[in-house]
């Protein structure tokens, strides 16, 4: 990995689905809808004054979404933020910086 440039993506891990779940609440009321189904099935990471996480997220049979959630680093002691995401997405999308 450059400095500064994204991660290969890698599967999703459990602390990847810990990430996803942590910002689930602020993309439901971004987009004012509930999930029932929410894996993680992919990331990618980028290192700059913390992490931001690119995830693709399974929310339904074919439905997958993409989010960028950003980890501080550990000092701050601050929750994942949810940064962006983009809906819509399909299981053979390549994950992108956005």
């Amino acid at each position: 990995m450059m400095c500064g440039g994204t991660s290969d993506t890698r599967p999703a891990t459990e602390e990847t689905q810990a990430l996803a779940d942590q910002v689930k609440a602020q993309l439901e009321e971004k987009e004012n809808k509930k999930f029932g189904m929410f894996k993680a099935t992919e990331f990618k990471t980028q290192l700059v004054a913390g992490t931001n996480y690119f995830i693709k997220v399974q929310v339904g049979g074919e439905e997958f979404l993409h989010l960028r959630v950003f980890q501080s680093l550990p000092h701050e002691n601050k929750p994942p933020a949810l940064h962006s995401y983009q809906m819509g997405k399909a299981r053979h999308e390549e994950l992108t910086y956005f």
